[in-house]
Order: structure tokens, then C-alpha cells, then sequence
């Protein structure tokens, strides 16, 4: 390799900076999916009782 083609690759830091992004990308969507994963019960335990309960007002008139 040429010495110039060398000092071309180590300015160019546009894939450094892509890779970057795409490894914040992937932690905060693996942070979600924990989330989710860790809260999943609770939220449909919520909205079948939401539901129940809409269901329920509506059979009884109010």
C-alpha cells in the first residue's frame, strides 16, 4: 500500500461515524426491547382490565 493511500484511509472517518450510529441504534433498541420484555405483563394485565371494565359499562348502561 502507498503511503498517500494509507493517510486518505485514516482521514476518512465517514464508516467510523456510521458504524457508530448503527451501534447507539442497536443498544437503545435492545434497551427497548428489555424494557418491554420486563414491563410486557403488566401492561396487558392493564389493558385487559381496561377493557373489562369498558365492557362491563357498557352491559350495564354506565
Amino acid at each position: 500500500m502507498s503511503i498517500k493511500l494509507i493517510k486518505k484511509l485514516r482521514k476518512n472517518e465517514a464508516g467510523a461515524t456510521a458504524v457508530e450510529y448503527g451501534l447507539i441504534a442497536a443498544l437503545v433498541t435492545i434497551a427497548i426491547v428489555a424494557t418491554l420484555t420486563s414491563l410486557g405483563t403488566e401492561i396487558t394485565n392493564t389493558f385487559s382490565g381496561i377493557g373489562d371494565d369498558l365492557s362491563q359499562a357498557s352491559t350495564s348502561g354506565g
